[in-house]
């Protein structure tokens, strides 16, 4: 073990540290009046919606009541920490943020063809943490979690003239245990500047009385059979609700009709489950290389989406071809090494929010182009269109639910299973104090968004693994946590306990190693694959293109051409003869640097990558 190495990642906040404004190309070609204007939700897509990113009215206050004036504008969807927003300050947990906008007239519902009236809904993909959601002084809704969608209709809330929308936010951030993923309000080596408020897109859209809710695919790649779970919401007692109709298209050839009506059951909402069958003739699997996408419309009535869904099968399995059939990571019953990238999905100019669709593609295709198959999403919740990518252009995700809990303890965390890796792996997660979860109701809560986050990811074809819990941040009941979800999810694989505090559960041994040399478990796995979760880390700071001077990483290069020859042979003489042994997947630390955490193999503005020097176009 390399301990000069070790001691030097000792984990310290450096929140007094000034960051250097850095700017991303799509940051720096930003136009207020069109931000992030694509749909902000791929697998349920509408004709027509209105985009309510731009510039809003905001106020910060001490008191919970609304605000005598706001101070300026803020540029939705940016939070106010990030530059891209135009406010560059911090919410602090004992203050309220406040955001104000008045819907455009072309919003108001208007009577469709049977005059019957119109509803409108209101979409926010994020708020970070606590949101009070008003119109025209009315409290429309409220909402706790960070990092999922939700929506109202607001349809009833509506004037005839003037609708004033106005959003109130609280988050505490690290002071409490709300889920918070890397955000802290004391940022230093891999913990980074907290950011709060909308972070995600605000749209509206006008839908019938009668409208399609939610909408996801299960499919089961074996028998080539897919049912499509709808909720559709109507308003409009009826003795006979519209018929339901869903069309799949291969290759824009339609292959599979299907309609069906739906008798009122006095119930304001409903499920329904259609099922069918792919025909050999038109049956693709989805995968990296090739990620076949089937196009599918749904009409209910008068309302209208289009979506998708794949072939596609994640599992565990003993092929033959392996040494003494040891159990991998198989994609479509076939052996399939999983080459991931750590992914923060941080950014400078906007921190949690990418500065423009490009911007996501970037960090997407750059990846693929440079060998990765898979990308881990660290701790945090992208957008839908982030998922979507994944999906059209062939990148496995590995999802990691948002950690949080009361302060870490660092020494039984970190220290601990970084020098005796044998003796954490001993550590029980029922010591609650110990592992920063205490607090019952934050447990409870934790288990609500996580059960959330399944509900709302398990549309994406491209994501194959889930993790509860990363390095026992905030960790707990690690077994019941994956019944839970594998119960939620049965069609996915579980990295229940990433890098230590393995509770003999989930389908993987999980491992994260940054400074020893890189091994296989040779103990008996049972039905468990091997995964190093994490590894690597090597650092190289560019000055120009950093945020401080100050650097931390596992094991640090001066020149880039010092850091790419240290990263190819530690791919191709330490990391792949391990295939052989049995490793199934392999996690490089990590896609782009953050803040004074400067290991990525691409620098934080995205303007140099550190193995060949490109830059964004």
């Amino acid at each position: 073990m390399n301990f000069s190495d070790a001691l030097k990642s000792i984990i310290k906040p450096h929140d007094k540290d000034e960051l250097t404004p850095l700017s991303t190309v799509w940051g720096e070609a930003l136009e207020p009046s069109n931000v992030l204007s694509e749909y902000p939700r791929p697998q349920m897509q509408r004709e027509q919606f209105i985009n309510l990113n731009g510039y809003w009215d905001y106020a910060f206050t001490k008191s919970p009541d609304f605000p005598d004036k706001y101070e300026g504008k803020i540029l939705v969807p940016f939070s106010p920490e990030a530059a891209l927003s135009g406010v560059n300050r911090q919410l602090k947990p004992e203050e309220f943020l406040w955001y104000r906008t008045f819907l455009p007239s072309t919003a108001l519902p208007a009577k469709n063809a049977a005059s019957s009236p119109m509803r409108l809904l209101l979409h926010f993909g994020a708020i970070d943490y606590k949101a009070q959601i008003y119109l025209n002084n009315h409290l429309v809704m409220t909402h706790s979690g960070g990092y999922l969608p939700f929506y109202a209709d607001i349809t009833d809330f509506l004037e005839n003239d003037e609708n004033e929308l106005v959003v109130k936010v609280q988050d505490t951030t690290d002071q409490e245990s709300q889920a918070r993923g890397k955000q802290t309000l004391r940022r230093g080596g891999i913990f980074y500047t907290a950011q709060s408020g909308i972070w995600q897109s605000v749209w509206i859209e006008q839908v019938p009385a009668s409208y399609i809710e939610s909408l996801w695919f299960e499919t089961d790649y074996d028998t080539h059979k897919v049912t499509a779970h709808i909720n559709v919401v109507t308003t409009r007692a009826s003795s006979l609700l519209p018929s339901l109709s869903l069309s799949v298209f291969c290759k824009e050839k339609e292959i599979k009709q299907q309609q069906i009506p739906l008798p009122y059951n006095n119930q304001s909402e409903q499920p329904v489950s259609i099922s069918f069958s792919i025909s050999e003739d038109f049956f693709h699997a989805w995968s990296p290389e090739s990620p076949f996408l089937y196009d599918v419309e749904v009409a209910f009535g008068q309302d209208r989406i289009k979506s998708y869904f794949a072939m596609r099968c994640y599992s565990i399995e003993k092929p033959n071809e392996t040494q003494a059939e040891i159990p991998v990571f198989c994609l479509n019953h076939k052996p399939y090494f999983l080459m991931g990238v750590l992914d923060q999905g941080y950014w400078p100019d906007g921190l949690y929010t990418a500065p423009s669709e490009e911007a996501l593609l970037y960090d997407i295709t750059t990846m693929k182009s440079m060998g990765f198959n898979m990308l881990r999403k660290h701790i945090k919740v992208e957008c839908a269109r982030w998922y979507y990518h994944c999906d059209r252009l062939g990148m496995i995700v590995c999802q990691d639910m948002v950690n949080g809990g009361s302060c870490y303890h660092m020494p039984v965390i970190s220290y601990l299973p970084t020098l005796c890796p044998s003796l954490a792996a001993h550590l029980k997660d029922s010591h609650y104090l110990l592992l920063s979860r205490k607090d019952e109701n934050a447990r409870r809560q934790w288990e609500k968004e996580c059960l959330e986050t399944v509900e709302h990811l398990k549309f994406f074809p491209s994501v194959g693994i889930w993790v509860p819990f990363n390095e026992g941040w905030g960790q707990f009941d690690t077994v019941r946590i994956t019944n839970l979800i594998k119960a939620a999810d049965p069609s996915r694989l579980i990295d229940s306990a990433s890098g230590w505090f393995d509770q003999n559960c989930g389908d993987f041994i999980s491992v994260h190693n940054y400074f020893r040399p890189l091994s296989v478990s040779v103990k008996k796995w049972a039905n468990r694959a091997f995964f190093l979760s994490e590894y690597g880390g090597f650092a190289c700071h560019i000055k120009a293109h950093s945020s401080v001077k100050r650097i931390f990483g596992y094991k640090r290069y001066d020149t880039l051409s010092d850091f790419e020859k240290a990263y190819h042979e530690l791919i191709e003489k330490s990391l792949m003869p391990l295939r052989a042994q049995g490793l199934s997947g392999a996690v490089y630390t990590q896609l782009s640097d953050v803040e004074e955490e400067v290991n990525g193999l691409l620098s934080y503005d995205r303007k140099v990558n550190k193995l060949s020097g490109k830059s964004p176009d």
